[in-house]
């Protein structure tokens, strides 16, 4: 918030101590940028800086799941396909496009054979396999990797994947960056433990230097494909959104990621880029924003109460108010650009139907439902989001519900989300790769199912404890199917999960970054990657 839209006071008196307040906590954040840049300001480094909040505490991918430790991870490791923006498959590490068995059980992918690691050992199949095998042992998302039943060097370029079922988003899959290959002369002490400290891949980059704080990376000058277009990447992680928005602004960084930047200062920046102040480029929406609703609960076990709580929530009102009209409004639990969302099925907002609901469900007038909304404290659209919904239920249904906040640290809820801790829950997801079976099966996915309630799955992980039978033999049918045939049915399960009502989609948002005018504009990949490989400094 700007200190000029605070309300003016009638006495100089009052006027003199707001300025003595105001003074050291300027000087307080002057100082703390100060010494954040400090370290890092150096007239010999030609190299660029990409700014962000946060710390990067491990840089093995096996353990990596926060954006910003991906998007590093992803300049130091290759894949072995990615996905372009118009949402074709290109072979990277690959020599060519999968192929795959007749009875789907078995992938075979050729392999490059001009590719070294980071540590002067070649590339080939049975170093895919090892990473592939050591990131099903130890990795923490291994549950994308639970359809792998083997993995085989059958040649030494020539890698085999075994399923355990047949599966069409599996080549999605092997665009995830999580699945980087590594070096098994370098990890063979770390076969089964993290490497926090240190990465060796193959990417258009080296590891340079490491802290969680600091990170610097420099041009791989053996690497295989098109060499990086700039002299090096340095990551530098500051503490808040204020910070970061005085850094770019101040010319003190290059590059900054939306990621990191409260929705106020994203406007703000955008604003600027659009004065030609700043260069601003945007990828595909990979994270979506939603509610999860704990439907085995007493409080919210009646799916007509969920249904109805679907249709009180005014996303075009939240999303302006909250972020500027940045987050666009979603009704889909798959981001818009993956193309299985056209039909959008979640409700739209509709006061008249929810109070309909609630009074079938016996809520409203001498018995009101009284909503526990947990909201992420450390997230502040989250915090902004759980506001702007409770006003807007105090002025449509007062009569029906109530909202009480409460806010915990987003690590703890993580923690807690299965052990059926929230009735309510405000939570994001990106998806491991562009696919729409890497949004619906980790928030929908259940294997033991009783009375539509899930026992054991990714929907207990979630924290909604909801399942539908006829869901899950969509979601597996969806992996025997192509192209249209396959979207259909997994329109089918979006349709069932919204009448289900366990969750409630809010908004997508896009990665966005912002650079000086003296770079290249960025580019992101389909994944939502930007490609920092690609930019140019213009004074280098």
């Amino acid at each position: 918030m700007s200190y000029r839209n605070f309300p003016k006071h009638k006495h100089s008196i009052s006027n003199w101590v707001v300025r003595l307040v105001r003074l050291p906590l300027k000087l307080s954040a002057f100082i703390l940028l100060f010494l954040q840049l400090s370290c890092m300001s150096n007239s010999n480094f030609k190299g660029i800086i990409v700014a962000s909040k946060g710390k990067i505490e491990s840089l093995d991918p096996a353990q990596a799941n926060k954006l910003l430790a991906l998007q590093l991870i992803s300049s130091l490791g290759d894949t072995l396909y990615r996905i372009n923006l118009e949402g074709s498959l290109i072979p990277m590490l690959a020599k060519d496009k999968p192929k795959i068995s007749k009875d789907g059980l078995s992938i075979f992918i050729p392999l490059r054979t001009d590719v070294l690691f980071h540590d002067g050992s070649k590339f080939n199949a049975k170093a895919m396999a090892f990473s592939l095998i050591r990131f099903k042992e130890i990795g923490t998302l291994n549950y994308i990797t639970k359809n792998i039943k083997s993995v085989e060097a059958p040649d030494e370029f020539l890698l085999q994947i075994n399923l355990t079922k047949p599966s069409k988003s599996i080549k999605g899959l092997l665009t995830s960056i999580n699945l980087t290959p590594l070096s098994p002369t370098s990890y063979a002490p770390y076969k089964d433990k993290f490497l926090i400290n240190d990465f060796i891949g193959t990417g258009p980059y080296k590891l340079k230097s490491y802290s969680a704080e600091r990170q610097s990376i420099e041009p791989f000058n053996n690497y295989w494909g098109e060499e990086a277009k700039n002299l090096g990447i340095t990551f530098v992680n500051f503490t808040n959104s204020t910070s970061l928005f005085s850094a770019i602004k101040a010319g003190q960084v290059d590059v900054l990621l939306s990621n990191s930047v409260e929705d106020v200062h994203s406007k703000a920046l955008n604003n600027l880029a659009q004065k030609d102040f700043l260069i601003e480029g945007e990828g595909p929406p990979m994270e979506i924003g939603y509610i999860a609703f704990r439907a085995n609960s007493d409080l919210l076990k009646n799916k007509k109460i969920r249904q109805a709580l679907s249709f009180s929530l005014d996303r075009n009102l939240i999303s302006n108010q909250v972020s500027y009209g940045q987050r666009e409004p979603l009704r889909s639990i798959t981001p818009s650009f993956l193309g299985i969302s056209n039909n959008s099925p979640w409700p739209t907002y509709n006061i008249e139907t929810a109070n309909k609901l609630f009074k079938e469900a016996g809520i409203c007038n001498n018995k009101k439902l009284n909503l526990p909304l947990t909201f992420r404290s450390n997230v502040p659209s989250d915090k902004l989001l759980a506001l702007k919904w409770q006003q807007q239920i105090k002025r449509d249904l007062p009569h029906c519900l109530e909202i009480s906040l409460n806010g915990v640290e987003s690590t703890t809820i993580y923690k807690q989300l299965s052990e059926g801790v929230f009735d309510a829950v405000i939570l994001d997801w990106t998806g491991d790769y562009p696919d729409p079976y890497a949004y619906l099966a980790p928030l929908l996915d259940c294997n033991k199912i009783k009375e539509e309630v899930c026992e054991d799955g990714e929907a207990v992980t979630g924290g909604t404890f909801w399942a539908n039978e006829a869901l899950q033999e969509s979601l597996i049918k969806s992996e025997l199917l192509n192209e249209e045939e396959r979207y259909e049915e997994l329109r089918k399960v979006e349709a069932l999960a919204a009448e289900g009502g366990a969750i409630l989609p809010v908004w997508q948002l896009k990665p966005r970054v912002w650079a000086r005018n003296n770079l290249s504009k960025p580019k992101f990949d389909g994944s939502g990657r930007l490609l920092l490989q690609k930019m140019i400094k213009i004074n280098e």
